[in-house]
């Protein structure tokens, strides 16, 4: 199966009359560090193709990545991130946190000027995590897989992914016992070691935590 995006589905989401087509997709949430980040990108008319290289963040490299922020942010019409920390998913949910931060990058949205009533939302995932948030009048339509096969959520995930690995590699050289400029926050062998060690950071998930902390002090 080809892992290259199509636009496809937004030229069809277009010609049901949606005059914004809005890709949402959302990064860090299987972390243990580090917010969660959730990328939102705007079309406000049909595009006939999209920068080359475009696909799901996961499946490119990092350099590559960052090569499409330029491309990116010119091809689309607006684009934005919305953050939940990670003491904000200890608190809520992960479900809630990643609702709360789809929220919080539709508002900047908003702030810009970009007209959200009316749109549709393209929705990365199984289910409609967004539903927990204040959203503009607009439909969300859900699709599994939808950042590796529609370019406008790849390039929300391309978006969302660099501007988490940005940020974690300046909390890692900020605090450099756990890795994260590597390990971008997720659970490595070596980043559960330096939690053992030198215990959890309040960067941590720590309701994400609770079993690995147990493990190791049983050991």
């Amino acid at each position: 199966m080809s892992t290259d995006p199509t636009l496809q589905w937004e030229t069809e989401l277009f010609d049901e009359g949606f005059p914004v087509v809005i890709g949402i997709d959302e990064v860090g949430r299987g972390a243990i560090a580090g917010p969660v980040v959730v990328g939102v990108s705007v079309l406000g008319r049909p595009r006939s193709g999209f920068p080359a290289g475009l696909r799901d963040s996961k499946l490119i490299s990092e350099s590559k990545r960052r090569g499409l922020i330029e491309p990116v942010g010119t091809w689309v019409d607006a684009i934005a991130v919305g953050e939940a920390s990670a003491l904000e998913v200890d608190t809520v949910g992960i479900v809630k946190a990643l609702a709360m931060a789809g929220e919080r990058a539709l508002r900047e949205l908003h702030g810009r000027g970009v007209p959200l009533n009316g749109s549709v939302m393209m929705l990365d995932g199984s289910h409609n995590w967004l539903a927990g948030a204040d959203l503009p009048r607009a439909e969300v339509r859900v699709r599994p897989k939808a950042d590796r096969d529609c370019a406008l959520v790849a390039a929300a995930s391309v978006w969302a992914k660099v501007h988490r690995d940005t940020m974690m590699i300046e909390m890692g050289a900020a605090e450099p016992r756990y890795g994260w400029e590597s390990n971008k926050g997720y659970g490595s062998a070596g980043h559960f070691a330096a939690i053992a060690e030198h215990g959890p950071h309040s960067e941590h998930r720590m309701t994400w935590l609770g079993n690995v902390l147990g493990d190791a002090a049983h050991r």
